[in-house]
């Protein structure tokens, strides 16, 4: 019988979550790395067994961790994460210049079709990839590398690049999105970059339809339709039906058009969830009420679902990367929160219950889909 596993990554360590299809009684394995930040926790879609970590701390910097059973065991890998060529310079908050340098990694996102190879969302923004398997890391410099780079300036979490979406109909191609410069596109597996930004626009830069220096928050994309992207940025969601081309705002009756997740359902490519908070700088549900809003026409129109969520006095919040989907039927849609509670939907976001609810702050939620 199918069934789901949960990877939640957390101030605090990592957690594994399992359950049959039905999705009602959970197994909770962990913490995995007891008191490290565990950024990123995500599976290989080639390989159920083969787990990645993103482990970092203040006393010993960045680890990435790998586990071959399914998170039972767990093996450190290489930690060398080094900028090719000259680094160079960009722009910080006040617009003078700093040097490039390394602090973690945000975003980990194994290829979907070989085990050993990985790619790696860093902080100073740039992208690596390992081909065995997390041992060694190289930088793809085309990114960095581009013309607009010197430009590129930290969000309020810095200068991090935390998303990373692979073209399951052609391997070459890939999205990545920086905070705060945009979305960049590769259509010659990561050799050369160009921003795909026109139609975002975004308060509190000089030009607000410059072609970058827009504060992405996540963006997502159905397997069946990589030409079609979503995205949550700093205040408007918004659609893209050109791989990047050009973007529409959707945000349509939402409460807040701000928040972090965005997540498309598994067998409904038009079905998408956000989790709204109140602004940029009050950063929990409007209200107090947490509610996920779900369209079905692919933006504009939403619905609030809240069966089963706090809907008092409620003041978390939910980050980029701690939404994901299942590929059971129905539908399985989670999310994790600051507050420490994993919550479930088993049915596409109708009803929701919580896995757990007293882990540290989540930083993460993945889920792969179990024979």
């Amino acid at each position: 019988m199918s069934g789901v596993r949960v990877l939640v990554g957390t101030r605090k360590g990592a957690f594994v979550l399992t359950s049959d299809a039905g999705r009602e009684r959970w197994d909770v394995s962990g913490p995995h790395f007891a008191g490290w930040e565990i950024y990123h926790l995500k599976g290989s879609p080639a390989d159920q067994d083969r787990l990645y970590a993103s482990q970092s701390g203040g006393w010993f910097g960045q680890l990435i961790q790998r586990s071959d059973d399914g998170g039972k065991t767990w093996q450190p890998m290489g930690n060398e994460f080094r900028y090719e060529g000259v680094p160079g310079t960009h722009q910080w908050y006040d617009g003078t210049l700093r040097p490039w340098e390394f602090t973690r990694v945000w975003h980990l996102e194994p290829s979907l079709t070989d085990p050993d190879t990985v790619y790696a969302g860093v902080q100073d923004a740039a992208l690596f990839r390992s081909t065995d398997g997390g041992q060694e890391w190289q930088e793809l410099r085309g990114l960095r590398e581009h013309g607009t780079g010197p430009s590129w300036q930290p969000g309020a979490g810095g200068l991090c690049l935390h998303t990373i979406v692979l073209d399951p109909n052609d391997p070459a191609r890939m999205f990545v999105a920086i905070s705060a410069a945009g979305v960049f596109r590769t259509d010659d597996a990561g050799k050369t970059w160009r921003p795909v930004n026109r139609g975002l626009r975004s308060d509190g830069i000089p030009d607000q339809d410059a072609e970058v220096g827009h504060c992405v928050h996540h963006i997502a994309m159905h397997p069946s339709r990589p030409d079609v992207l979503f995205m949550q940025k700093h205040w408007d969601v918004m659609r893209s039906d050109d791989a990047g081309e050009s973007w529409q705002e959707v945000s349509g009756d939402l409460p807040s058009d701000f928040g972090f997740p965005i997540e498309v359902h598994a067998h409904e490519p038009d079905t998408i969830y956000v989790v709204p908070i109140k602004s940029d700088s009050e950063h929990f549900p409007p209200d107090g009420m947490l509610r996920v809003y779900r369209s079905r026409t692919g933006g504009n129109e939403w619905e609030a679902l809240t069966k089963g969520l706090p809907q008092r006095d409620c003041y978390v919040n939910v980050l980029r990367d701690a939404m994901a989907v299942d590929s059971l039927d129905p539908c399985g849609v989670y999310f994790g929160t600051t507050g420490g509670q994993v919550y479930v939907s088993a049915d596409a976001g109708d009803s929701w219950a919580p896995i757990v609810r007293d882990l540290p702050a989540v930083l993460s939620v993945e889920v792969q889909t179990l024979p």
